[in-house]
């Protein structure tokens, strides 16, 4: 389809084609595939202000459907330089995906021919910013609810298949709500 091109190269809409939303059955593997990653990264930034290296998002819900995509929050303090981190964390392989004020996304395991066998997105946040473990909890203590979550998500992925933005916009009222009851029962768990 678009061989030889570089994902740099690439436009959204020909990012989006390549890796379309696909969800597959719970794997025990990625809390596996976790503890590889988390070692990784630990081992990179053991000089660094990490405060904590959390598995979250859907690989980090038992039992339900997800994107075969392990999610990891990495929490620094707040005099630590997010930017130098991210750098270091690109100079091992992660390419930066986002980069807003307070937070930087990364990912390894997208090549150009598509996905790798194990692919991770990288979530460098300041202490504190960790709504994703509050929703994750919650989902893994209220299954009922992860199960809702789980319907929501094969829903939508056929609707958006191509526009990760939409699938993920579609989702945010779900997961808003459920968040604020979390942090509500939770207190300040973090």
């Amino acid at each position: 389809m678009m061989m030889g091109k570089e994902l740099s190269e690439m436009t959204l809409e020909e990012l989006w084609e390549l890796f379309p939303i696909f969800l597959v059955q719970h794997d025990a593997r990625w809390s596996e595939y976790f503890g590889e990653i988390e070692a990784v990264i630990t081992d990179l930034l053991t000089n660094y202000p990490v405060k904590s290296i959390s598995h979250i998002g859907s690989t980090a819900i038992q039992e339900i459907w997800a994107k075969n995509i392990v999610d990891v929050m990495i929490e620094i303090s707040e005099n630590a330089d997010i930017e130098e981190i991210s750098h270091i964390l690109e100079q091992n392989g992660f390419i930066k995906m986002s980069d807003e004020k307070r937070r930087i996304s990364l990912n390894m395991g997208y090549t150009k021919d598509g996905f790798a066998d194990k692919v991770y997105h990288i979530h460098l946040r300041y202490t504190g910013d960790n709504d994703e473990l509050y929703f994750r909890d919650y989902m893994n203590e209220h299954p009922e609810l992860a199960k809702e979550y789980e319907a929501l998500k094969l829903r939508l992925r056929k609707q958006y298949e191509h526009d990760r933005d939409g699938y993920t916009n579609a989702k945010t009222e779900f997961i808003s709500k459920w968040t604020a009851e979390a942090r509500k029962e939770y207190g300040n768990r973090y």
